[in-house]
């Protein structure tokens, strides 16, 4: 009793310290400026005293558990930094199938979630890569390094190279296993290089993330990544039950969507590509056996009679195949930013174990409907490209034909060079239409000069002209440079006027 009186006194001259800073607010619904405080000596009855020191017991309790709490999962502070690293590194080998080369650079933290990240790491045989790596590991296993198990896996900052050796690094990811774990790339550069080690091009990587569906068996990619500053948005999955992979990739700024269908069941893998390309559709069929890739290119709503048929051979690698087309795009050709030129412009092809064959027969050019008969030749042998036998014709007045002739890439620039033959079938017609003057109007039947083309440019250099086997070095100088205009129109007014001088120089 003594103590409890004692104990009364004590709380009653704290009182005002209490009242101060335990205040039990109560706003009214009609006058919420209004604040009612209750003096303290209502907790001096037995029961509220009991309360009182009750509650002090449960927030000790909290406290107590908060602290050893942030005890256990600050453990890994104090691992033994190379038997922890040896650690991380084999579970990370044993999850991705990826040996990692770990730095001492490391730190560690426990919000939201325990987790290390690795400075400087490396993997690939590469010691460029350089960028970090973040490693969740489980809560419930923390007492020991030895014993701890990783979760998610973070690349970030990363850049490496994909080469002949390990060109496969992304479809051999898709294999694992991802039911417990999620695996991501972040703001990371791919430089796939060519057997000289000579980068052909790099691929931005914003986000890349592997994870695993339950609900549908398999495995996915997503990817937010860039190429020749083009963004895209790429997306695959790998149905283990099925066994069937489908990805697609979306790009706004090209205007392109494709989907890929492939099933890999049977010995003969069979596969289906839809392209909706500005609006165009197309598909390409394909199938896959032990060295042998077959596939049927067709576009039905544009060209219901085109198909483009091809084998591809592996070992040893060699291409042929062969298409017509009632009229092909000459943009698609000859424009500087078409995907063909940018694609020539990486040097991928120039490729010592490639050899290619492949050709295009069109009835007509599109927007020049007299140029007709174009048979486009393309070969590619010991990383070498060239367009020889490549031929077309100007209705039935003129032939033309390339041989000798060479694509290369120049300080960044597509460059054709050429020797060109232009027989003459009815000269009248030509001279017809270019209204050359007729006391300028000399019969000839052969043209034949070295062409150089800049694709990006759009100029074009003419050397040793020869009219009838003779070189004739006013024409010459004449002709020597083109440069193409900004419209047809503009290319027809300035190509006349600069034949007919040409002409007229050769008449004397």
């Amino acid at each position: 009793m003594f103590k409890h009186k004692f104990f009364q006194k004590f709380l009653k001259k704290k009182d005002h310290y209490l009242n101060s800073v335990l205040k039990i607010k109560f706003k009214k619904r009609n006058n919420p400026s209004k604040i009612k405080i209750y003096n303290l000596n209502f907790l001096f009855s037995n029961k509220k005293l009991e309360y009182f020191t009750s509650y002090n017991r449960s927030s000790l309790l909290l406290i107590g558990i908060i602290i050893v709490a942030l005890s256990y999962l600050s453990i890994p502070y104090f691992y033994n930094t190379n038997k922890l690293i040896n650690k991380v590194e084999q579970e990370l080998s044993k999850k991705l199938n990826i040996d990692f080369s770990l730095s001492k650079d490391f730190r560690y933290n426990f919000f939201p979630r325990p987790f290390f990240t690795f400075q400087k790491v490396s993997f690939l045989n590469q010691e460029k890569n350089l960028g970090e790596i973040k490693v969740n590991i489980s809560p419930t296993q923390l007492f020991f390094s030895e014993d701890i198990k990783i979760g998610d896996v973070t690349l970030q900052n990363v850049s490496f190279s994909v080469n002949k050796k390990n060109y496969s690094f992304f479809i051999d990811l898709l294999k694992n296993d991802y039911s417990n774990f999620e695996f991501e790339i972040k703001n990371s550069n791919i430089f796939y290089n060519n057997i000289k080690d000579d980068v052909l091009f790099i691929n931005k990587i914003n986000k890349l993330k592997y994870y695993y569906d339950k609900k549908k068996f398999s495995n996915f990619i997503i990817a937010e990544s860039e190429i020749f500053n083009i963004p895209y948005f790429m997306k695959i999955q790998n149905n283990f039950e099925n066994k069937e992979i489908e990805n697609s990739i979306n790009s706004d700024l090209l205007k392109l969507k494709i989907k890929n269908q492939f099933n890999y069941k049977n010995i003969e893998k069979k596969g289906l590509i839809k392209i909706l390309y500005n609006k165009r559709k197309s598909n390409l069929e394909y199938s896959l056996s032990k060295n042998l890739f077959k596939f049927s290119y067709s576009d039905k709503l544009i060209e219901p009679n085109f198909v483009y048929k091809g084998d591809i051979n592996f070992k040893p690698f060699f291409s042929e195949s062969s298409g017509n087309l009632k009229e092909i795009n000459s943009n698609q050709l000859l424009n500087p930013n078409s995907v063909l030129v940018q694609f020539l412009k990486t040097e991928i092809l120039n490729n010592k174990n490639l050899n290619i064959k492949t050709s295009v027969n069109a009835n007509q050019i599109k927007s020049y409907t007299d140029l007709i008969n174009l048979i486009l030749k393309v070969k590619i042998s010991e990383g070498l490209i060239d367009i020889n036998e490549t031929s077309l014709s100007w209705l039935d007045y003129v032939d033309f034909k390339i041989s000798d002739s060479l694509l290369y890439v120049k300080d960044n620039n597509l460059i054709l060079d050429a020797f060109i033959v232009i027989k003459i079938n009815d000269y009248n017609e030509v001279y017809k239409f270019f209204q050359t003057p007729r006391n300028y109007r000399k019969k000839i039947k052969k043209i034949e000069f070295n062409l150089n083309y800049n694709f990006d440019e759009l100029s074009v250099k003419l050397n040793d002209i020869k009219i009838d086997n003779f070189i004739h070095e006013e024409v010459s100088k004449n002709l020597n440079q083109l440069i193409f205009k900004d419209n047809k129109l503009q290319n027809r007014i300035y190509f006349k006027n600069l034949m007919n001088q040409a002409i007229k120089n050769y008449a004397g």
